[in-house]
């Protein structure tokens, strides 16, 4: 094959390359332009190199060439003994006049062959749809990843595509998916338990003394007398619980709980009841009536979330007691997966104040297992709209939450806990944190300050290929890191349909959805609706199982999901009574 070019100058990782006018290639193959791999033939190697810019301008008239392309270059092919094997880096830069042609298959493959065992497909490269795109499994996870895109450019369904491969190369890791609008029930099929409020069960004990207040504040910033009270009497009731359960005999000589030794902090048991009487007692005491108003105003406070049905899930038996963090820590982290590795939460049903405090104990809990088992066990945590958990504005967002994510993306490697973040507006999201992702999936992003952002996060010979990033189409993916051989520009392959999220963009695939509802509708969605703020008809069983298969069908598996879009099929299952 005749070159199409020659090497006319060299600096650093950047070359220039003169197009020949005499090339004997055909017109449609010399259509060298911008994001085009090419190769540079040296001595002892083969330079990969991409295409990052060409021009004619101020070309002499005298010259044999065309245009003049600027490259990056990114690698290079080493023919060994047994086979070509392609690295990262230039160690025999090229020189002038070496031949520059564009890149074959053979090459290609060469640069995206897997590696070994642990390599998931992806998809395909935008340039050659032959060549398959692999993504190395280890890299991605061990190192952090990150999914950027703008609303409606697929990335929820690559989300779904990435997860469902990693089950398949690693079915020993257990992933955690934070699914903030419900989408994600059903992608995952049998291998994910299902939680929303309806069957979750999260002792209001295992919160700290951040998350409780923010609980029992609603969000708002505490009283800083009522603080003050609570910090004082948590431990004491923490005391009184543990005094409880040693008490085997009547008679047993009492230990005073303030000699126990427990934190605000420390994650063990203690009743409401306990904690509301020792809070009286001190207001008993008190003949100040101002200052009984304090104490009077904080019992009604936890007395109202206590009794509010939508923070069920964390006050179900508050003054029954029961160390159950085994339990419940075994039932969140798949310990053990019984077939079921994935946990899928819905926090679309959870109230909107709660939700952080949420967010910030599973975070916290997921790194302390980690950190206290040695990693012996890996859990993937994955945080869809990471933006809203760790903002980059200090004011934004709930303090707490922002510390455990970011724990898990500075420390979590150490100890098996592995982070991956979904967002559509990266230059919101903690700098500090992103900048832990090490593999970035990024697809359609149109605001100048995400770009901005990418530009500061991905290396310089990648920064290039940034200039596509508002014109990707759908699917399409830019990937940058330690998880793929070289910055790509590659497509998403294909997801199977019952693997596909469904978010609110179903809603306006559904033909003439409105037709044929009536008043009858209108009230079995009103006491659905009403039902998640008033009952919990679940099982108390903690290891929840879905329905058996006879009373839906196994696509529609996950409980009350507010956000799926109504469709015609849907209409008989509202007037079943709620799970």
């Amino acid at each position: 094959m005749t070159s199409f070019g020659r090497v006319i100058s060299v600096r650093g990782s950047l070359a220039r390359v003169g197009l020949l006018a005499e090339s004997q290639m055909p017109l449609s193959e010399v259509r060298a332009t911008v994001g085009r791999f090419v190769s540079i033939r040296c001595a002892s190697s083969v330079i990969v190199a991409m295409i990052t810019e060409v021009s004619c301008e101020n070309l002499s008239s005298h010259d044999n060439y065309i245009a003049i392309a600027s490259v990056d270059l990114l690698g290079e092919i080493l023919n060994a003994a047994d086979k070509a094997k392609f690295q990262r880096g230039v160690t025999n830069y090229p020189t002038i006049g070496d031949a520059v042609d564009l890149i074959t298959s053979q090459e290609l493959r060469t640069i995206y062959a897997p590696t070994g065992s642990d390599q998931i497909n992806v998809g395909f490269l935008q340039q050659d749809r032959s060549v398959v795109a692999y993504v190395d499994v280890e890299e991605m996870l061990s190192k952090h990843f990150a999914v950027l895109g703008s609303t409606g450019v697929g990335k929820s369904t690559g989300v779904s595509l990435l997860l469902n491969e990693i089950l398949k190369a690693r079915p020993n890791l257990r992933i955690f998916l934070l699914d903030v609008h419900n989408e994600y029930g059903r992608c995952f099929g049998d291998r994910a338990l299902v939680l929303n409020p309806r069957n979750l069960k999260l002792p209001f004990w295992l919160f700290n003394f951040e998350e409780i207040v923010d609980v029992l504040f609603g969000g708002r910033a505490g009283v800083p007398e009522e603080l003050d009270i609570l910090a004082e009497v948590i431990p004491i009731a923490k005391g009184v619980y543990t005094q409880y359960q040693n008490a085997d005999r009547i008679g047993l000589k009492r230990i005073d709980p303030k000699q126990v030794g427990y934190t605000v902090d420390t994650p063990v048991p203690y009743r409401l009841v306990d904690l509301i009487s020792l809070i009286d007692e001190r207001m008993g005491k008190l003949e100040n009536r101002s200052s009984r108003i304090i104490y009077h105003k904080l019992i009604s406070r936890i007395e109202a979330v206590k009794n509010d049905p939508r923070y069920a899930f964390m006050f179900d038996n508050a003054n029954v007691g029961g160390d159950t963090m085994a339990e419940v820590i075994s039932h969140l982290f798949r310990l053990p997966a019984n077939g079921k590795p994935m946990t899928v939460m819905q926090l679309a049903g959870f109230p909107a104040e709660v939700i952080d405090s949420v967010v910030s104990v599973l975070c916290r809990m997921a790194f302390d297992f980690g950190l206290w088992s040695d990693g012996v066990s890996p859990l993937l945590f994955v945080c869809e709209e990471a933006h809203r958990y760790a903002s980059a504005d200090r004011n934004v967002g709930f303090g707490p939450t922002r510390k455990a994510v970011s724990r898990i993306a500075k420390e979590g490697r150490k100890y098996g806990v592995y982070l991956g973040l979904i967002t559509q507006r990266p230059a919101e999201l903690d700098a500090t944190i992103i900048s832990q992702c090490n593999t970035l999936f990024t697809m359609r992003l149109a605001n100048d300050r995400d770009q901005a952002l990418l530009r500061a996060a991905v290396s310089d010979a990648a920064a290039n290929l940034l200039s596509f990033v508002p014109s990707l189409g759908t699917r399409e993916v830019l990937a940058f890191g330690e998880g793929v051989a070289l910055p790509t520009r590659l497509r998403f392959k294909e997801v199977p349909p019952h693997q596909l999220p469904r978010g609110e963009a179903t809603i306006s695939s559904v033909p003439s959805v409105t037709a044929g509802h009536d008043m009858h509708f209108v009230s079995a969605v009103l006491e659905r609706w009403r039902g998640a703020t008033s009952q919990r008809d679940v099982p108390n069983d903690p290891v929840f199982s879905a329905p058996p298969a006879k009373t839906l069908a196994p696509a529609e598996t996950p409980m009350l999901q507010p956000s799926m879009g109504l469709d015609p099929d849907r209409f008989s299952l509202l007037k079943k009574p709620l799970r």
